[in-house]
């Protein structure tokens, strides 16, 4: 069989031509790419998002715990919260509400918190079969695991209080009280199935790799180790440093120095970097990096190196930041004064963890002068739940704090 080549002269044939002609308008994928409008990770936060308060309920407080854990449980049915009909909202009860039906269900009554700021630091433990908190009985502070399936109340830990470990985890970090911890200035690891508890990271061993910081920022004061938060994959940990003054009296201003930021790997005890200022942080959820006031990110893998999250208004207040479940949004608190809204004015806003002109979306306005009043104030405290589809918060517009679930649009 012979093949016949065109020359430049040749006529081609027409169904060659229209072959060609089709192939031309397929788009490739580096062009389909390039032609394709951006991708909006906060399209569902733009439009139709619904706010309202989680219980409908009157004349009481009712309070999730903080940005670092979800009072949502892993599985999305229930959430836990905190309620107080007292004007200060320091004691009251825990109380799990079922999302289908209303029902709340008590599980822990007459509960003496620090303060209304993070109430009794409830939080899901063990995947969602348990409830961890802290509580003041008698004097005397310590450690509590409810059994949900039993209903059933253990003592986890006395003389000391909880920091915040991982709902899918079993994890609990325990610490002593800041202003006077006595024997307890190590950070240990609870098993809130077991109630075994270990000591992961030894104060000595801060003191041997940071004592030079530890001299110029707390004198010759004896420290320990203060509010540890477990990593997602409950590999590494990041914590403050306190300085106790030995009193008994934790509400006063003088009750302790806390100050810097220290990340540090569980199973080997390394310690990853040091950071001398606390900022409200956070664990993204690669377990690695870390977001905090000012837009700001740390790489605990690379020391502690620190990028900033470029053209994303940063809000007043001491704003609290947390990252969503699928690390492309962060949610942020705070006064609403840096894009133009009256002094006052506190708000909710998603953003693009990326960064960009516009890439916020503000989900409500509210006072936030009100609430509960404790000697520390409470803060909204915005918090994903972990499918992603609703963020948590507290607002003080009235006498009472009321804790509200935004959802986002279908």
């Amino acid at each position: 069989m012979s093949m016949k080549f065109s020359t430049p002269g040749d006529p081609v044939p027409l169904r060659t031509c229209l072959a060609l002609l089709l192939i031309s308008l397929i788009p490739t994928a580096a062009t389909r790419a390039a032609d394709a409008p951006p991708t909006d990770p906060l399209a569902r936060w733009r439009a139709n998002v619904t706010i309202a308060p989680l219980s409908p309920t009157p004349d009481r407080h009712t309070i999730h715990s903080y940005y670092l854990t979800c009072p949502e449980s892993p599985d999305g049915k229930r959430v836990l919260f905190y309620t107080s009909t007292t004007a200060d909202g320091q004691t009251g009860d825990i109380r799990i509400i079922d999302r289908a039906n209303g029902t709340e269900t008590i599980i822990a009554k007459n509960v003496h918190s620090e303060d209304a700021h993070r109430a009794a630091c409830q939080q899901w433990t063990s995947n969602g079969a348990r409830v961890a908190f802290h509580d003041v009985r008698d004097g005397k502070w310590g450690v509590y695991v409810v059994d949900l399936d039993t209903m059933k109340e253990r003592t986890i830990a006395l003389d000391r209080q909880i920091g915040f470990g991982q709902p899918a985890g079993n994890l609990l970090p325990l610490y002593g009280c800041h202003w006077n911890p006595g024997q307890h200035r190590d950070l240990e690891l609870a098993d809130p199935a077991t109630g075994d508890i270990r000591t992961a990271l030894k104060i000595g061993e801060v003191e041997k790799t940071y004592g030079d910081w530890l001299k110029k920022q707390f004198a010759d004061k004896s420290t320990s180790i203060f509010f540890p938060v477990v990593s997602p994959d409950q590999k590494r940990v990041f914590f403050k440093m306190a300085a106790g003054n030995g009193g008994d009296n934790f509400a006063a201003k003088s009750a302790s120095a806390r100050e810097g930021l220290i990340a540090a790997d569980i199973n080997d005890g390394n310690f990853l970097f040091l950071r001398p200022k606390w900022g409200h942080p956070a664990w993204y959820p690669d377990s690695r990096h870390i977001i905090e006031v000012g837009n700001l990110c740390f790489d605990s893998g690379e020391k502690g190196k620190m990028t900033r999250i470029a053209e994303v208004p940063v809000l007043k207040g001491g704003p609290h930041l947390s990252v969503s479940p699928d690390g492309k949004l962060f949610v942020t608190d705070g006064d609403l004064g840096p894009l133009g809204d009256k002094p006052g004015q506190w708000g909710i806003m998603v953003c693009d963890i990326n960064g960009g002109k516009d890439r916020f979306q503000v989900l409500h306005k509210f006072d936030n002068s009100q609430g509960a009043k404790s000697w520390r104030k409470n803060h909204p405290h915005p918090i994903f739940s972990a499918d992603g589809s609703r963020i948590y918060f507290n607002t003080n517009e009235s006498q009472w704090t009321r804790l509200f679930v935004a959802e986002a649009g279908k």
